[in-house]
């Protein structure tokens, strides 16, 4: 009798653990570290003198790519409930 479960049901359960792990981690740390200014939020100006970054504004931090899907879906749905109840 084979007790393992099919390389299918393997990937599937593996698919949906690191989705979800993603999904988790980007509600409970939604920004990164600017890879421009590598979270400096200065760069280095072209006569030496000190800038602040244009990919951050100067924060230093970044949505993170599955945060700024979350927040455009969310944006999409209320826009369509406000247009419902109308």
């Amino acid at each position: 009798m084979n007790t393992l479960a099919p390389p299918a049901d393997v990937l599937v359960i593996f698919t949906a653990i690191i989705t979800f792990g993603y999904i988790a981690s980007c509600a409970h740390w939604p920004y990164k570290a600017c890879r421009g200014c590598c979270g400096s939020g200065q760069m280095a100006g072209l006569l030496g003198g000190i800038r602040l970054c244009r990919a951050c504004d100067g924060t230093g931090l970044r949505l993170r790519l599955g945060r700024r899907l979350w927040n455009t879906f969310r944006r999409v749905y209320r826009g369509i409930n406000n247009r419902r109840h109308r």
